[in-house]
């Protein structure tokens, strides 16, 4: 490997400290050669420098110019996308299927292009999701996963046999793969609205798990909310099992396990409820 690249340090936290981001870290740890440019295009003469065979393109979070993608010798940058190509393209993959109440998805590798997300397919595993899954921990599965497609498709590129698909090839719609178009998070898309169906409002708060988790209104108060599940067929009551109970607007039980209500610590949904009934 002759160089890793990522976002440049950041401030984070409650002062503000420039912070190097886990990739950078990692890199340092290994002893590889960090560059963390403010600019790309700038960047390719130096990147242009090291010579690279390949470049290797995993939520690196912005677009590669295409001075930047004409580098390689071999003629490929590949990228590790956390969807089955050519659905749910774009920044928030993971975040959309979860929130879709999708029960599969997978790892697409590419062969990018100028577009987002719409190269050649050189690699795909599907996986399913699991039912109470959240975004955090699909998330460090796929990179696994992810990781060792990534292995296999630099291996086939080596010894001659890697083959590339146009993602119009596999017969989905231009309605499809626009129906399941991602975009970053905004404030919007973090807010529990308390009339959606129960499934739903799950499914959101498992979309947004651990970070940057979703927000509920509760008798006034803009909770964080952590963790949920759909209330079983005969619990009833303010609190079961460690949680919260909430209607939701299909009738059904929405148990909220784990709360962090405005300046207090995260709580059980049930801490939180007696909390709030003795209030």
């Amino acid at each position: 490997m002759l160089a890793v690249v990522t976002q440049p340090d950041r401030p984070s936290g409650r002062g503000h400290k420039l912070a190097a981001t886990p990739v950078k870290a990692a890199a340092l740890e290994l002893g590889l050669t960090v560059h963390a440019p403010l600019r790309l295009k700038p960047f390719a003469d130096r990147l242009r420098a090291l010579e690279p065979d390949i470049l290797a393109v995993a939520s690196y979070g912005r677009i590669l110019p295409q001075a930047i993608l004409d580098l390689p010798r071999a003629g490929i940058a590949f990228n590790v996308h956390p969807s089955l190509l050519p659905l749910y393209r774009g920044a928030t993959p993971l975040q959309a299927a979860i929130r879709d109440g999708r029960t599969q998805t997978g790892v697409t590798i590419i062969a990018m292009d100028a577009g987002m997300d719409t190269g050649d397919i050189v690699g795909q595993e599907s996986t399913p999701i699991g039912l109470a899954e959240t975004y955090g921990e699909l998330h460090d599965r796929l990179a696994l996963e992810g990781a060792r497609l990534l292995i296999g498709a630099i291996d086939r590129l080596a010894a001659g046999t890697l083959e590339r698909t146009p993602q119009a090839m596999l017969g989905f719609t231009p309605n499809e793969i626009e129906a399941t178009l991602t975009s970053p998070l905004g404030k919007d898309d973090m807010v529990v609205d308390w009339s959606w169906p129960a499934a739903r409002i799950v499914n959101v708060i498992r979309a947004l798990a651990p970070l940057p988790a979703a927000r509920g209104l509760l008798d006034g108060e803009l909770l964080k909310l952590h963790a949920a599940r759909m209330a079983l067929e005969g619990e009833s009551g303010a609190t079961v099992d460690g949680g919260l109970v909430e209607r939701a607007g299909d009738g059904r039980g929405v148990v909220l396990l784990r709360v962090t209500p405005p300046n207090r610590s995260s709580m059980s949904g049930a801490a939180y409820g007696r909390a709030r009934t003795v209030v």
